[in-house]
């Protein structure tokens, strides 16, 4: 990753958070793809979401990853939710707290939200060996 410039210290410490919730694979193959195109967003997003946010003192992981799972199903963003889901059994949540979520997505996000959510948190728990 070399031919990546600007990997300072701010990104070094959000590339290690990153990797500690996301996974060593699919942040890799994330900063592999970004391309020079795609690098500055990769740059912005390692230092600023994933070290001056996800390091902050404030909160810990598990309640990062369960307000982003809100967060991100009231977007709509499937292929992130299915990330994040990984990432909150990455920080210690079951998916009983996982299901709770997705039950208290239903009344805040709605039900097709919630219906989403449970179809790619049921994926991922099958892809993990938990259901």
């Amino acid at each position: 990753m070399s031919d990546q410039p600007g990997r300072g210290a701010a990104f070094e410490a959000g590339l290690a958070t990153r990797k500690a919730v996301l996974g060593d694979d699919y942040v890799e193959r994330s900063l592999s793809a970004a391309g020079e195109f795609g690098w500055p967003l990769q740059k912005l997003t390692t230092e600023h979401c994933w070290n001056d946010v996800w390091n902050r003192p404030g909160l810990d992981r598990r309640a990062r990853s369960i307000l982003n799972l809100g967060m991100i199903a009231a977007l709509n963003r499937p292929h992130e939710f299915r990330i994040h889901v990984n990432g909150a059994l990455n920080n210690g949540l079951t998916k009983e707290e996982i299901r709770e979520i997705i039950l208290q997505i239903a009344f805040y996000c709605g039900g097709p939200a919630a219906l989403d959510a449970n179809r790619i948190a049921t994926e991922v728990f099958k892809e993990r060996g938990l259901l």
